[in-house]
């Protein structure tokens, strides 16, 4: 499993790119973030909080939050996509994923802000994620969503992600995809550096 510099979160910073072409940074979350990160989750439309939470929700619970911004405990993980936005720094996604050393595998959940939807970002962010998980040695990446929410299961669809049943909850349907890809063929550069560098893995993840 790599092994993530916790002194410096930011060399595992990537660049995506909009269906469009616009720069779309996706970094570490951090605890300067928290404000940021639950007024984003407050801006989320009904359906998409929905969605995202598997429930009614209008914002993170504090304690939930707190694990939010708590990168690396228990080998979890989030993210925050940003873009400028009239001259500042803005979330217009989040994701947040965890490593299960037992079983090979990362499982993730996303969102993407309502107003950038349709604009390529939750592809890229899931690609971004898929070089993640190959970097920690994850065979598998998964994630569980609603059986209502289309726009997800087609994300993951076209993104190459085959479908079943999620144990335990027929409301849900389980997106998943073998990862088969070797360190130095990582196609995220920093990604790629993490997993080959042994400079890249000097401190625990945990």
């Amino acid at each position: 499993m790599t092994r993530l510099r916790f002194d410096d979160l930011r060399q595992y910073s990537d660049v995506l790119r909009s269906r469009h072409g616009q720069a779309v940074t996706v970094r570490f979350v951090e605890p300067r973030d928290a404000e940021a990160l639950q007024n984003y989750f407050r801006a989320l439309s009904t359906r998409s909080r929905y969605n995202r939470f598997l429930g009614a929700a209008s914002e993170l619970p504090p304690s939930e939050l707190d694990r939010f911004i708590r990168v690396g405990e228990a080998d979890r993980f989030s993210v925050v996509a940003t873009m400028p936005v009239d001259g500042r720094e803005t979330i217009v996604g989040e994701a947040r994923y965890a490593f299960d050393s037992q079983t090979a595998a990362i499982e993730l959940g996303l969102s993407i802000d309502d107003r950038w939807q349709g604009h390529g970002i939750g592809k890229a962010l899931l690609k971004n994620l898929e070089c993640r998980a190959a970097a920690f040695g994850a065979e598998r990446i998964f994630g569980d969503t609603l059986r209502s929410n289309d726009a997800m299961i087609a994300l993951a669809r076209k993104s190459g992600y085959g479908f079943t049943n999620t144990p335990g909850d027929w409301k849900l349907t389980r997106f998943q995809k073998d990862i088969h890809v070797e360190p130095r063929e990582i196609p995220c550069a920093s990604w790629r550096l993490a997993a080959v560098s042994p400079s890249a893995m000097s401190s625990p993840a945990v």
